[in-house]
């Protein structure tokens, strides 16, 4: 059976219908553009009339006729005044096109995807914030966020950057795993990939989360302004010191805060133990202390791993020796601990006498050790002495004698480190991504914020002594002998060489000018008992560690 076509007021009935609601709409379009003014004033009059009002019934009776007196009186003048009502209907005018303008919804709340993630994270944290006997819980399931979340805050994809949260008394916020297990979660949820800061109140209840930024990876090797004593270990966020220093960044200059290393007679951190990673930066770390410490210093430095990280310093002024094998680190290290007792016993002779010590007792001398296990392990095969053994007497009476000691050892290798380097070196370094309980075991206190799984090389946590556990991004100090380093970071590390030794400094190998502390007062000629005097053997490659005579 064929079909009959539709009749064509009926087929074309459709069209004509969308064709007169798209004229309509252009109407009433083009209408509300040319109304917009009076629509504008309109609403505006509406709100100043309601503003009237309200001001009219807050009133008491025994003022309003006053008030009617008065108005009546302004609205005479304004009536004899020459083009006063048409001044006073302008004024009207543009007081109510300011009143019904449109403004900006102003956001007060989260939306219902933030308030979703929100109502997540509380949900989350009821298994660890709440228990069955507490008549009254903060947090249970089905509860209102409201109630404890306040300052929370999300960046432009929807995620949690900051929150302020409230937990009950009985919460054990004392105890580290208690917080590690709500911190855990609050990571968990809030997004991974980032780093966060929790700050706990211990007094008021309170946890605070924030996400923290990247630390800056632009700052390059370069002279900091420090004294004599001190050494920028790296950069870290700006309300963990109390310190900045001048820096060149990329292409401008700024004021960067700085995790500044004191050493010295009187520093009670006198040594330093970095742990890190394959490609961590330990090694950049420890080229940044040779060439800040060659300014007013004497460099040793044992490269264990023997992959050639420290060839640029090779015969440089005030580096003593660069060793790589075995037999080179041991006579340097017995050198040293010579060396070492060396100064202790000068200096307690001047002191005797009444003289100040010699200045080759006082100037620094900094041993690098880079990998002692690596050595150890040669040591032990070949039948020899650990050359951490040697490193006793500048462990422990270095302070004294102006001998700073920084070892650098990888995660996988730290336990071969021997007793006297962990108990001595109070100033711990943790480099590369690592689990918050190997930072912990390493500088002795868990961080404050999350570690992220992908970290730039350089980039770690830092504990002086005692003190609180900060953020730490090394300056880039990269090996200029490498051809994978960039021409800037190349010609940062070799302007801050010092020139070779018998040779003049050319434009590759200039150095900046060192700053010499002046010279004491004349001092005495000083004799070694040949009682008192220790059997010390010169180690070739190395200024003899006996004084010369008077």
């Amino acid at each position: 059976m064929s079909r009959r076509p539709l009749p064509r007021i009926l087929s074309s009935g459709s069209d004509r219908i969308a064709r007169s609601r798209e004229l309509a709409r252009t109407a009433a379009d083009g209408a509300t553009d040319v109304l917009q003014p009076l629509i504008t004033v309109s609403r505006g009059l509406r709100k100043l009339a309601a503003a009237a009002r309200a001001r009219w019934a807050a009133t008491p009776k025994e003022r309003r006729g006053p008030t009617l007196l008065v108005a009546a009186a302004c609205l005479l003048v304004v009536a004899f005044l020459p083009y006063g009502p048409l001044l006073a209907l302008a004024a009207l005018m543009a007081a109510a096109a300011w009143q019904g303008r449109e403004r900006p919804v102003a956001r007060t709340g989260p939306d219902p995807a933030e308030s979703t993630r929100l109502q997540g994270l509380y949900e989350a944290l009821v298994p660890y914030l709440s228990l069955p006997e507490d008549p009254a819980p903060l947090y249970a399931h089905g509860g209102d966020w409201t109630a404890v979340f306040a300052d929370q805050a999300f960046d432009e994809d929807g995620r949690l950057t900051r929150l302020r949260l409230a937990y009950p008394p009985y919460f054990m916020d004392g105890e580290p795993a208690a917080r590690a297990r709500v911190e855990q979660v609050l990571h968990a949820k809030s997004g991974r990939g980032r780093e966060y800061l929790f700050d706990w109140d211990e007094e008021g209840n309170r946890l605070t989360l924030r996400v923290l930024p990247a630390l800056p990876t632009t700052i390059a090797a370069q002279r900091f302004v420090t004294v004599p004593g001190e050494t920028v270990l790296g950069f870290t966020d700006a309300d963990a010191v109390q310190r900045t220093v001048p820096v060149r960044a990329g292409d401008g200059a700024a004021d960067a805060p700085a995790v500044v290393w004191r050493t010295g007679p009187h520093s009670t951190e006198p040594h330093l133990l970095a742990i890190g990673r394959p490609g961590g930066g330990t090694t950049t770390l420890l080229r940044s202390i040779a060439l800040q410490a060659l300014a007013h210093g004497d460099v040793l430095v044992i490269d264990g791993d023997g992959t050639g990280g420290y060839a640029c310093l090779t015969g440089r002024d005030g580096v003593l020796a660069v060793e790589c094998g075995l037999a080179g680190a041991l006579a340097s290290l017995e050198w040293a601990a010579h060396e070492t007792e060396r100064r202790l016993l000068v200096a307690n002779q001047a002191r005797q006498a009444g003289y100040p010590a010699p200045s080759d007792t006082r100037r620094p001398l900094w041993i690098l050790l880079d990998r002692p296990g690596a050595l150890g392990a040669l040591a032990a095969a070949a039948g020899r002495p650990d050359p951490q053994e040697l490193l006793d007497v500048p462990l422990r009476h270095g302070r004294a004698a102006q001998v700073t000691v920084v070892v650098a050892e990888q995660y996988d290798s730290a336990d071969t480190l021997c007793e006297t380097v962990r108990s001595q070196t109070r100033a711990r370094i943790a480099l590369g991504p690592a689990a918050p309980e190997q930072i912990a075991a390493v500088l002795g206190a868990p961080p404050h914020t999350t570690p992220v799984a992908h970290m730039p090389p350089g980039r770690g946590y830092a504990r002086l002594g005692t003190g609180p556990v900060v953020r730490l991004q090394v300056p880039a100090t990269p090996d200029p002998y490498d051809d994978a380093t960039s021409e800037a970071h190349c010609q940062a590390v070799l302007e801050l060489l010092p020139p070779r030794r018998n040779e003049p400094a050319g434009p590759d190998t200039a150095a900046a000018p060192m700053v010499v502390a002046p010279g004491p007062s004349p001092e005495p000629d000083l004799d070694l008992d040949a009682d008192t005097a220790p059997t010390l053997r010169k180690t070739p490659g190395l200024p003899s560690p006996v004084p010369a005579e008077g």
